[in-house]
Parts: structure tokens; sequence; C-alpha cells
């Protein structure tokens, strides 16, 4: 009897291995992708400083550290009876800044220093009790009579000892790319707060230099940002037709907005009653050369910035009205940091593909 050819199988069997790899590849991707949702929601609920934390207290309350009931503020009577004074470790045009100790836990207590700058000193009080969220440095408690406020201590100090503070062997992991982001992610977050706050449309005027802007702002020990100084941070109304103006003195250079300086020429000197108010759309301007200190220059920092180049584009346009709100920043932010967590999470799956 003759044989019947044995080639059925190896003829089926390299078509089928692929179309089963292609399978495996896809499931793979699907999985990886939903991990990276998984990830995401976490990292925007927990790490994206939503306003709506469960963990504040009600209005004129504080809690910190492992307490868990609220607190109210500290009074007069409070912070002068509790509140010991440790060592100064600042000191600005409008105030002091001194670590201090209250019940075995390290605060901050600020005095004022200038009595003619106190109308700033109050302003920036009253800021910080109505602007108490996770972008804004934890009041303890308050002195009007005195001049005094009682806040939240963070070790790591301001943002202008950031990249110190990333080299420290202790914090050198956090030294990528990916947790610089988060930051520029957390500060543009802190920004967007201001322009929609429960007060209106606030301006961060102090905010001529990038070192004066990285002064108002804290590292907290699990590398997020606070605003913690709000002396100067006047309302806009279009509605009612108000706009700004930082301060009562001429400004210079790139870093402020360009509707900031003189219009006038160099041939008019500066008066302040002929300088044109403005809006929030200064705050805009900054973004890119602030975002650019956080990125440093660390691997995959310059292809960060690639994917920021438009939108950083539209922030320095010329005519304020063209750029894009905090919002829109924000919005771009966090989809190039999740466009890049899944190239890195995914390499390769396109060219497999």
């Amino acid at each position: 009897m003759e044989k019947k050819p044995h080639f059925v199988r190896r003829e089926f069997l390299p078509r089928e291995v692929p179309y089963i790899s292609l399978a495996l590849l896809l499931a793979a991707v699907l999985l990886l992708n939903a991990l990276l949702y998984l990830y995401l929601n976490k990292f925007y609920s927990s790490l994206g400083r939503v306003e709506t934390d469960p963990g504040l207290c009600p209005f004129g309350h504080f809690k910190f550290g492992a307490v868990k009931n609220c607190s109210p503020w500290l009074s007069c009577e409070a912070i002068n009876r509790e509140v010991r004074k440790l060592k100064c470790v600042g000191e600005g045009a409008v105030k002091k800044v001194f670590l201090s100790e209250w019940k075995e836990k390290k605060v901050v207590l600020s005095q004022l220093t200038n009595a003619e700058l106190k109308e700033d000193f109050l302003h920036g009080l009253k800021m910080l009790k109505a602007l108490q969220s996770k972008h804004v440095v934890r009041l303890l408690g308050y002195c009007e009579q005195q001049f005094t406020i009682l806040t939240e201590y963070h070790p790591l100090g301001s943002l202008r000892g950031l990249n110190e503070t990333l080299h420290i062997p202790k914090y050198k992991g956090m030294n990528t790319w990916h947790r610089r982001l988060m930051l520029a992610i957390d500060y543009v977050s802190v920004i967007r707060y201001l322009h929609s706050s429960p007060l209106g449309t606030l301006v961060m005027c102090d905010s001529n230099d990038l070192d004066k802007v990285l002064s108002q702002y804290l590292l907290t020990s699990d590398f997020h940002v606070l605003v913690n100084d709000l002396d100067a941070l006047p309302l806009v109304n279009r509605s009612a037709g108000r706009l700004v103006k930082c301060g009562h003195r001429e400004l210079r250079g790139e870093f402020v907005a360009p509707e900031q300086r003189w219009p006038y020429g160099e041939d008019v000197p500066f008066e302040d009653d002929l300088m044109p108010p403005y809006d929030e759309k200064t705050d805009i301007w900054k973004i890119p050369d602030v975002s650019n200190f956080f990125l440093g220059h660390v691997e995959g920092s310059d292809i960060v910035r690639l994917h920021l180049f438009d939108i950083h584009a539209a922030c320095k346009k010329k005519d304020p009205a063209e750029r894009p709100s905090a919002q829109e920043v924000l919005d771009t932010y966090r989809k190039v940091l999740t466009l890049l967590i899944r190239e890195a999470a995914m390499p390769g799956t396109r060219e497999m593909l």
C-alpha cells in the first residue's frame, strides 16, 4: 500500500505560530494599557494635587502628621504660650521666619519685620486662610495683633534648593525625568488653582525672576510642590474691569511678560500711573522657564522638552490673549506624562505590531 505524504502538519504550523504570537502580543499590550490606566488613575488622585482632599479639616481647623483629629487654629494666647522659637531660618522684605517647636513638632513662625508693609502681611494671611487646599502650605494659627503666622514645617525648604536636594544620596533615586515632570505638573496645578480659586482669578506677583518664583514654593518630603508665600496675590476681575499691576516699580528682563515691561521706550521716564495693567496671563508666560528648571539635565529631560515645545511656544506668545490657560497647559503636561510612561512601559511595541 502506498504511504500518504506527511506534509499537512508542516504546511499549517508555520502559519499558525505568527498568529498565536500576535495574539499574545496584543494581549500583553492590552494588559499593560490596563495597568497603565490604573497607575495613572492613582497618580492623578494622589499626586495630581486635587483640591478635594478628604484629609482637609473644616475652615478654621488643621491637622498634620499622624494626628487624626482636627484642631482649631492656634490663637495669640496659644502661640505665645505653646510655641518656642528655635532659630531664624530666613528673612524677606515683609517678614522674618523662625524654625520653631509646638508640642514637640517642628513648625514655622513668621513675624512682620517692616511696619510699613503690614498691609502686605495681612493680605498674605487673608489669602492663606481662604486658600487652604492641597496646593497651599498648611496654616496652624495666627495672631493679627502681633503680626504672627504659624505654618507647617517642610524640612526640604523652598524649591531653590531642589537640585541640591536631588544630589543627596537619600534622594538620588528621585532625580529622573519622570519625577521632575511630576513636580512641574504640581507647579502648573498651583497656578491653575490660583487662576480659578474660591476668591476668583489671582495673579502670582512675587515672580519677577526665577529665583524669586522658586522662593515662593516649598518642596515637601514626599516630593510635591506647595505655594508658601501669598503676600502679593492681587485679584483680576474682568467683569468689573479690574486688572492688576505687580508693584509700583519698573520691571525689566525677559523673565517677566512683555505686558509687564514699560511700553513707552527708554526716552520716556517710568511713571506708575502711566503703566498699563494686565491679567493672569503673565503667570503663563513664566511657566516654560520654571518648568525648564524643574526638568533639569537628567536622562530623558530633553525628550520631555521636545514634547512640551508647542505648548511652551504658545505660552510665550507676545499677545496675552493668545496664550493658553493654566488648565490647557496642565492638560498638555498630563498628556505628555501619560504618553511617555506608556512608551517607557512598552518600548518597541509599535515596531513589533
